[in-house]
């Protein structure tokens, strides 16, 4: 928008109307129970390997890449440790409070 300041109050409207069409639309209930589902912290790490242009094999501080897909992936047993919120926090700059 070219005038922000001046169409704020639409804006906010429109906004508004669109979260709750996609909260409630049929065509993304599924999309929206997968991102309920979704673990937050993964979702970061995810998020910050593409930025990265990172793969498995680049995060030495969850172990091997075999490790690294497991959690990435959700299996069974496989999380994030408080460890490796630590160090991944480190490494990228950021709170490792985020991937609780």
């Amino acid at each position: 928008m070219d005038d922000y300041d001046t169409n704020k109050f639409l804006i906010e409207i429109l906004a508004a109307s669109i979260e709750r069409w996609e909260d409630q639309a049929a065509e993304f209930s599924d999309f929206n129970a997968a991102v309920a589902e979704t673990d937050t912290g993964i979702a970061l790490l995810k998020t910050l390997m593409d930025q990265h242009g990172l793969g498995v094999a680049d995060l030495p501080e969850l172990g091997s890449k075999g490790n690294v897909s497991k959690i990435l992936n959700g299996a069974e047993g496989k999380k994030l440790t408080r460890k490796h919120m630590e160090a991944l926090g480190k490494r990228f700059g950021v709170p490792p409070v985020l991937f609780f």
